[in-house]
């Protein structure tokens, strides 16, 4: 069974290559019957993702395969495809004994839409925060006049024409806030957050021209330092204990908590793919952190040449062809054949659950996100003991150096 999923913006084109690619590895099955039907659904597949020039606003997800009866006497060939109801943003191909639903389930998961209104003295922004996607629906400017006019009018006139000028502009954010948080006369948001430097963010929410739907789904009002994106995301972060089931939420905070840890300089932690596939492979890690667009291929090798058991390394997907049936080590020259090739991801997500961890995907929507992905390799862990102990274990018992995995881990 092939479970297919392309989320917004990939290109139709490299999923079809993937799919060309996995039919040529379908060939090598042994068992003629499972490679029928591998191949089988590869090819429907693929003829199901040409009626499509580009991938759907939400994505695209394919599932085709021959499902069983209960009783195992009857079955019945399937392909279904169709855009899911928001936007999905992992990326799959999996080929087993079911469907993959799982990334289905996390979108029918109550993920509530939030909306934010940062007003100030320079401008307003309107958006939404919904799981881990942020939203900038709508930006406007305004030049207010100051506190002082320049001269060549009374003080009372001055002040007249500025408080006009002000009103105009908030009757301005008020109206606009109908369009962006308005559907079908009723509030699309579970909430609203008011933000802003200065007083307006308040007298929006307490004049009359702010609309009665949207002023009793306000849940907080906060004051920022910044205004346009900078406040909203200074908003976000000082709405936490109000938004504390939303998963860009979460992510802060899981991510600030590793962050935090790495400050401590905590043996507890772990960053770098190689360095926590290493632990994690140890059964070490309790939680492991991956950057959901994480591009790193999991390859095991065997050495023709020597009965050693194989050997697993990571690479970046570009520096390894999908069919390559060798690899040849440039430090030490040594050609090993390839065994098996799997995405990162989608190997953790089979495999989790043997080694007793707990595995969750960030974006890199929020600051801290984009720093983990960029800065941290976009990947790491909690580790359920320390590793300096296990160092010093193995250098008390050996009598030497560094901890090797390979005859040290009892």
């Amino acid at each position: 069974m092939i479970s297919l999923i392309i989320p917004p913006g990939e290109q139709i084109a490299k999923m079809q290559k993937k799919l060309i690619d996995e039919g040529g590895k379908a060939s090598n099955i042994k068992s003629r019957v499972n490679r029928q039907s591998v191949e089988a659904a590869i090819t429907s597949t693929r003829e199901r993702l040409k009626l499509y020039s580009k991938t759907p606003t939400n994505g695209l997800v394919i599932y085709c395969g021959t499902v069983f009866s209960e009783d195992g006497r009857s079955e019945k060939k399937y392909t279904i495809d169709f855009e899911p109801f928001k936007p999905i943003n992992r990326s799959l191909y999996y080929c087993g004994e079911r469907f993959d639903v799982e990334p289905l389930k996390e979108l029918l998961e109550d993920d509530k839409k939030f909306g934010f209104i940062v007003v100030d003295g320079n401008g307003a922004l309107f958006a939404t925060l919904q799981g881990s996607s942020k939203s900038i629906l709508q930006v406007i400017k305004v030049d207010l006049p100051k506190k002082h006019g320049r001269g060549g009018q009374s003080a009372l006139r001055f002040a007249r024409l500025r408080e006009e000028k002000r009103h105009n502009y908030l009757r301005k954010v008020a109206e606009i806030a109908v369009q962006c948080f308005i559907t079908n006369d009723r509030a699309n948001v579970a909430g609203l957050v008011l933000a802003g430097s200065a007083d307006f963010k308040t007298r929006l929410s307490q004049s009359g021209i702010f609309d009665p739907r949207l002023a009793e789904k306000i849940v907080k009002i906060v004051d920022v330092s910044y205004g346009f994106e900078n406040g909203f995301n200074q908003a976000i972060t000082l709405s936490e204990d109000t938004l504390g089931n939303v998963k860009y939420v979460q992510e802060k905070k899981l991510i600030t908590k590793f962050f935090e840890e790495i400050n401590l300089d905590s043996p507890k932690i772990v960053f770098g793919v190689e360095d926590t596939m290493k632990m994690f492979e140890m059964s070490a890690v309790e939680l492991i952190i991956v950057w959901e667009n994480l591009e790193y291929i999991r390859v095991t090798l065997k050495n023709p040449e020597a009965e050693e058991s194989a050997t697993v390394i990571y690479l970046r997907k570009d520096a390894l062809p999908t069919d390559a049936k060798t690899y040849k080590d440039s430090k030490t020259g040594t050609e090993y054949e390839v065994i098996e090739v799997a995405p990162l991801n989608e190997w953790l997500i089979d495999n989790f659950r043997k080694f007793g961890a707990k595995l969750q995907f960030v974006s890199d929507k929020s600051q801290e996100g984009f720093q983990f992905a960029k800065g941290f390799g976009g990947c790491g862990g909690f580790l359920r003991y320390s590793v300096s102990t296990f160092d010093e274990a193995g250098s008390n018992e050996n009598n030497e150096g560094d901890f090797d995995p390979e005859t040290d881990f009892i």
